[in-house]
């Protein structure tokens, strides 16, 4: 079972922060999740949000900015049960990747699309370009809510390793549980990460689609859910809490 830290275990410390990170790589996590949008001048940032508000110190629409903006926009202080860096800023792409390079970390790159789910132009491209350039290509995963954005990384990635996450909204927004699953079933190897309570609802159906090796649940964080989780025959959990789902699986 691998448990992966969403969003580098935000409930810990700051979200998507490189301290954060740093923190995950030395108490020996074997998974990590993390976000990436792009600036207004393409360049890819580490950030949940299509805003700044929420995480950092500054306002506004990401791609309305700047790289060198939004990378000298300081993350907020204090998030997390662990606080974070003093003075942090919002961590481009190939810094992140430049961190876990000589780890042997499995990496699931969350691929932010606007509200209507869209990306700028050749922005798949350059994620694959910029895994392949830091090394960590081989064990990486693209992942992304939208179905769409998954068979782009497969068309410029042969044989690329893709991750869909799914919840009620997405699944509705493609027809319904059945040909959610049946559309990333025919993905090669895409693993499915559904959320918990959509998962328990619909659980034989998505065992029988995907089977063990290509469903995942999130984001699971109370004792009794991780211990429940971790006895279901799936790939992985994603969690915010790692601290207590690797006790639990210890």
């Amino acid at each position: 079972m691998i448990i992966v830290r969403h969003r580098g275990a935000r409930n810990l410390w700051p979200e998507n922060s490189l301290g954060g990170f740093r923190k995950l790589i030395a108490s020996g996590a074997d998974a990590v999740e993390f976000d990436v949008q792009e600036t207004r001048d393409g360049t890819a940032v580490v950030i949940h949000d299509p805003l700044l508000d929420r995480t950092t110190e500054g306002t506004g629409p990401i791609r309305d900015r700047t790289g060198a903006e939004v990378l000298a926009t300081r993350l907020r202080e204090g998030q997390g049960e662990q606080g974070g860096e003093r003075g942090e800023c919002v961590p481009s792409l190939a810094e992140v990747l430049r961190l876990f390079a000589p780890t042997r970390m499995e990496l699931h790159v969350e691929i932010k699309t606007d509200a209507a789910g869209e990306l700028p132009a050749g922005a798949v491209a350059r994620m694959v370009q910029a895994l392949h350039d830091a090394g960590v290509a081989q064990r990486s995963y693209l992942t992304c809510f939208v179905p769409e954005v998954l068979e782009q990384v497969l068309a410029c990635w042969p044989g690329g390793r893709v991750l869909a996450s799914l919840d009620h909204r997405s699944a509705e927004m493609l027809g319904g549980i059945g040909r959610a699953l049946a559309r990333y079933a025919a993905m090669p190897g895409c693993v499915v990460a559904v959320e918990k309570k959509l998962l328990a609802a619909t659980w034989s159906q998505c065992l029988a689609a995907l089977g063990t090796e290509r469903l995942g649940a999130w984001v699971i964080n109370e004792p009794d859910e991780i211990a429940h989780w971790l006895a279901m025959p799936i790939r992985q959990i994603t969690t915010d809490r790692p601290d207590l789902a690797l006790a639990a699986r210890r």
